[in-house]
């Protein structure tokens, strides 16, 4: 009796393992879809733009900072 109780869980554990695995697997499978789409889309709004995806998306002073750090035009980077 306690090895078919035993059977029925394993079994139980087994299935819902194989449904979470196949519903991570869709999941990441669309998640990895929409980045590339969004990237894709991002290189050719920085085509007709001519504007950076980081500056598309607000961090373009932050960029240019660091630009402007590593070229040592500001006196006060370290």
């Amino acid at each position: 009796m306690a090895n078919q109780q035993a059977t029925e869980k394993w079994f139980q554990d087994s299935a819902a393992r194989s449904i979470h695995a196949d519903q991570l697997r869709k999941v990441e499978l669309f998640n990895g879809r929409a980045a590339m789409l969004g990237f894709v889309i991002g290189v050719v709004v920085e085509g007709l733009t001519g504007q950076g995806i980081l500056h598309q998306i607000g961090l373009g002073p932050l960029v240019d900072g660091y630009a402007a750090c590593s070229t040592k035009m500001l006196p006060f980077c370290f």
